[in-house]
């Protein structure tokens, strides 16, 4: 078994249920399948993830630093820069960077209106190999937007590191289609498993909430 086979047969199970846990705790993800949100999409979804909420849990905050840093050293030691995907991976981004001492950028989801027009912000040179740091994935259309400019640039992006994913299968099938490869921390499936072993949702509403995944356009019509 390789190093890359090891990270995600193993650390990866115990580091999914570890922090999905502790998202719950704090109120980081938000269950409610009987009073659904409303996403600017217009999808209702039983839930809600706001991962900024990490910044503000030092022990938090250092868990996912930790994480994503160990994927991005494990999986690509030979990356020469760290891209965040703005605004939700800025912090991210910048903590991994710093913690590989390596260069880092973050790539707005528009150019500035003003000033220089940047759609990336820093200096990340041409030919450069470069890990993605997200936060969420959904849809997975602003995190590859955010891999195409990288790619534009001259930059040759090895792969993306994130907090979580929802896991739809229409984001699967936008990484398969990009060739960029996912890895996350954590999931829907271990914030569900999570939610029932602690009693954020009774297991009977399981059912619902992996409904959702599976058409979220369509759920709760």
């Amino acid at each position: 078994m390789t190093q890359k086979d090891l990270l995600a047969d193993t650390q990866r199970r115990e580091m999914a249920a570890r922090i999905a846990a502790r998202l719950l705790e704090v109120g980081a993800v938000k269950l409610r399948p009987q009073e659904p949100f409303t996403w600017a999409s217009g999808w209702l979804s039983p839930m809600y993830c706001d991962n900024r909420q990490t910044l503000s849990y030092p022990d938090l905050r250092n868990m996912v630093k930790e994480g994503l840093t160990l994927m991005a050293r494990t999986l690509y030691p030979e990356a020469e820069a760290i891209a965040g995907v703005a605004t939700g991976a800025i912090a991210q981004g910048a903590l991994v960077a710093d913690a590989l001492n390596l260069p880092f950028c973050y790539v707005r989801p528009k150019p500035k209106d003003h000033g220089m027009g940047n759609l990336i912000e820093g200096r990340v040179a041409e030919g450069a190999k470069v890990v993605v740091v997200e936060d969420l994935i959904s849809t997975g259309g602003s995190s590859l937007k955010a891999v195409q400019a990288l790619r534009d640039a001259g930059c040759e992006v090895l792969g993306m590191v994130a907090s979580f994913t929802y896991g739809f299968p229409q984001s699967r099938t936008a990484f398969e289609e990009a060739g960029v490869r996912l890895d996350t921390l954590t999931d829907y499936e271990a914030v569900l498993s999570e939610a029932v072993r602690t009693g954020f949702v009774k297991e009977e509403m399981l059912g619902v909430l992996r409904s959702w995944r599976e058409d979220p356009a369509n759920w709760g019509r």
